[in-house]
């Protein structure tokens, strides 16, 4: 007992120190840090946009139509007189519940598609991955085209579009790294010892996929956000009277050189939001990928 405490310790220490490494290191990188410094920004604003809105969403002044940015309209209004920066920070929200319901949907499902067949291999895993193939064949804006147009547009119906399209990216990292982890000592004493295949892949094959699900999570977010505001763009996403950044530039158009702030505002709010998503995502890839840990810390070392 008295050998076996300490090195219970011990290993809880190193863990933890791997843990505080990990997360120096993230925070080392100043690029990571303001990105995720300004998607917490947008997260805040957008959470707290009910309340903090200057005007209704859909409140007309048909006087105030078209009015540049002033101190009363801070990005001007629309052809409605409605406030764009009201529009903005609500269609915010709207824009990243969806992008997080569908990544998640994706993430859950295709997790466990890929795990499983990953894991599994033999028909389980031929059968899974030509359906994946089959949804890969397909351009994802058209892939999510047809969904949309099968069903009713709306909110509901984009985020199940998005989800279904984003489903065969996480399967095909899943499986990837599914199929290196069952060759792992661990998996093998495990299938010896007949622990349960449900069990094994919860323990041991999950935990050992984390890493490129996450960093696969946060480039997804963005690329879903583009998507939602493509869908917007094009009338097969939320409808009108409901603000969407993908919206609000379909009815900017119209107006490009009468108004510039109705089109500049939601678009500058589509590509901060995605690209604060990809430099995250790159700042955790450098992370938790060893390989480009190692060349990190060889860096910093030197």
């Amino acid at each position: 007992m008295s050998l076996e405490k300490p090195t219970t310790e011990l290993t809880a220490l190193d863990e933890a120190s791997g843990r505080m490494s990990t997360w120096r290191l993230l925070l080392s990188n100043p690029l990571t840090v303001a990105s995720g410094s300004v998607l917490l920004v947008i997260v805040v604003l957008s959470v707290l946009a009910p309340v903090i809105v200057p005007y209704g969403v859909n409140e007309i002044d048909v006087a105030g139509a078209l009015a540049p940015p002033s101190a009363a309209h801070w990005f001007g209004t629309d052809e409605l007189g409605r406030d764009v920066l009201t529009r903005v920070l609500l269609a915010g929200g709207t824009s990243l519940t969806i992008a997080v319901v569908a990544v998640t949907f994706a993430l859950v499902v295709g997790v466990t598609i890929g795990a499983v067949a990953g894991y599994r291999g033999g028909v389980v895993d031929a059968v899974s991955m030509r359906v994946v193939d089959v949804m890969f064949a397909f351009p994802v804006l058209l892939l999510a085209l047809a969904i949309v147009a099968i069903f009713q547009p709306g909110m509901a119906t984009t985020m199940i579009a998005i989800g279904i399209v984003y489903t065969p990216i996480f399967a095909r990292v899943a499986r990837a790294s599914a199929l290196s982890a069952r060759t792992s000592p661990f998996v093998q004493v495990s299938q010896t010892m007949g622990t349960p295949g449900a069990v094994i892949l919860a323990r041991h094959v999950l935990p050992n996929i984390a890493g490129p699900i996450v960093v696969q999570t946060s480039l997804s977010l963005a690329f879903a956000i583009l998507s939602e505001a493509a869908l917007s763009f094009l009338g097969l996403g939320i409808q009108p009277p409901s603000p969407s950044w993908g919206g609000m530039l379909y009815t900017a158009q119209g107006f490009i050189s009468q108004a510039w702030w109705m089109s500049v505002f939601p678009g500058a709010a589509i590509f901060v939001t995605a690209l604060a998503f990809n430099l995250v995502g790159d700042g955790l890839r450098d992370v938790l990928d060893p390989r480009q840990r190692t060349l990190i810390e060889a860096r910093r070392a030197r």
